[in-house]
């Protein structure tokens, strides 16, 4: 769905807009909703009859911040249209806020990205990448040094599961692929040995990269790779080099992009939703 800054512009003028689409979304449920009203000069709303408050900041992204509201949705309007995402860099370029300022606010916005529990049944590719700076091997992919690795699991026409890992063991490697992937289903990978044992529980099947096999019939793993490129290509674009220790909001964020593609809600719509 299209959602132009117009839009964006229109439906959220001011802080006070934006607090009260916090407040609906967040307590729209109750059943005497309608009674409440806005407390002057103050960020809650009170009950006409019992005088009982409600804060529609507390325990969001927002809670705590003397940031303007309209700042914070403008942020998430921006993560929502870029799809390589957007650094802290830049987010303090457009909002004119201290370059500690974007980069926490970028922390929480990511924090509306994780990655819910999935159980694929269709056909299934697995495969793991290595993010990260070149060590002094210089080397790319397995074995190369200073390199997170990240394992992948991609229902064919669906959604990506991925997760940043100390290791590619297949003690590590198989557990989140039966956390992922029902027993039975369809299983494609590369000729990795940490897959070896996949076929007890999976119709495993291989694709020999090893031997610059790439397709053979329905059976590749093209898929879970172009995950990884447009992974790749946003952090050595956008970011340049992400630390081991936030890389996993990182691969959130760009699952989540990957799994809300073909949403008929723009992206600001789904993320605005979800406080």
């Amino acid at each position: 769905m299209k959602y132009t800054i117009k839009n964006f512009q229109k439906e959220f003028p001011n802080d006070d807009v934006c607090l009260d689409h916090l407040f609906a979304q967040r307590f729209e449920h109750l059943a005497d909703f309608n009674k409440y009203y806005r407390v002057s000069n103050r960020k809650c709303y009170a009950h006409s009859e019992t005088g009982e408050q409600i804060h529609p900041l507390a325990g969001t992204i927002f809670h705590k911040s003397s940031t303007k509201l309209t700042l914070w949705f403008y942020a998430i309007f921006l993560f929502s249209q870029s799809k390589n995402g957007i650094s802290a860099k830049e987010l303090e370029r457009h909002l004119g806020v201290t370059y500690k300022c974007a980069w926490r606010m970028a922390k929480q916005i990511r924090e509306l990205m994780q990655q819910k529990p999935s159980m694929f049944t269709g056909t299934v590719e697995a495969d793991e990448t290595y993010v990260g700076g070149k060590g002094k091997n210089n080397k790319r992919g397995r074995g190369a040094e200073n390199k997170t690795p990240v394992v992948g699991i991609v229902e064919r026409g669906g959604s990506v599961v991925a997760k940043a890992t100390t290791n590619v063991k297949a003690s590590t490697v198989m557990p989140l692929i039966r956390e992922n992937v029902k027993i039975g289903a369809n299983l494609m990978t590369d000729e990795y040995n940490i897959y070896n044992k996949a076929g007890l529980e999976y119709n495993h099947q291989t694709i020999q990269h090893g031997a610059k096999e790439y397709v053979r019939g329905d059976v590749h793993t093209n898929t879970i790779e172009g995950f990884w490129s447009q992974l790749k290509r946003s952090i050595d674009g956008t970011f340049h080099s992400v630390s081991p220790k936030y890389l996993q909001a990182y691969v959130n964020e760009f699952a989540f992009r990957y799994n809300h593609r073909n949403s008929s809600l723009h992206l600001f719509q789904i993320l605005s939703g979800k406080i």
